[in-house]
């Protein structure tokens, strides 16, 4: 299974553009992340499609802290030389905004309206991370907040 978890910041405002065949809506962002050292900065182009693409395109924007939810794909491209080059990108189908380094706003579930009160929020670090059982983040949340768990 391809499961990608992304904690990262938005450094290329959302563009949203529509697919010429159906009218798609896709949205393309460029996020920075940090690497197994402090000093590597890494970044990666986020995809998002249909009712994910609108999401993004209206509630994130340049700066944000994000964790992305989706998965990895390689594409191929011919460079200028004639070389086939790979890049890698992610194809988003959840995202949360981080204020003040804790998780306070949770986002669309792009295929159906599920309940997570039971599961979990992975998070790629050592040990991983469920909001709610490892840290107490109540002070942080209001009633209107509306959070995965």
């Amino acid at each position: 299974m391809n499961s990608f978890v992304l904690l990262a910041k938005i450094v290329r405002s959302p563009e949203l553009r529509y697919t010429q065949e159906n009218q798609t809506p896709v949205t393309e962002m460029m996020v920075e992340f940090t690497g197994i050292r402090p000093e590597d900065n890494n970044l990666l182009k986020v995809v998002g499609w249909g009712n994910v693409a609108n999401e993004i395109n209206e509630k994130y924007n340049l700066d944000d802290q994000v964790i992305i939810e989706g998965r990895l794909s390689i594409k191929t491209y011919d460079n200028p030389e004639g070389y086939k080059e790979k890049k890698a990108e992610m194809i988003a189908s959840r995202l949360y905004r981080i204020e003040g380094g804790l998780l306070s706003t949770s986002t669309y579930t792009p295929t159906q309206e599920k309940s997570f009160h039971n599961e979990p929020l992975p998070i790629a670090s050592t040990g991983g991370f469920t909001p709610g059982r490892d840290q107490d983040v109540s002070a942080s949340v209001t009633e209107d907040d509306d959070l995965p768990f």
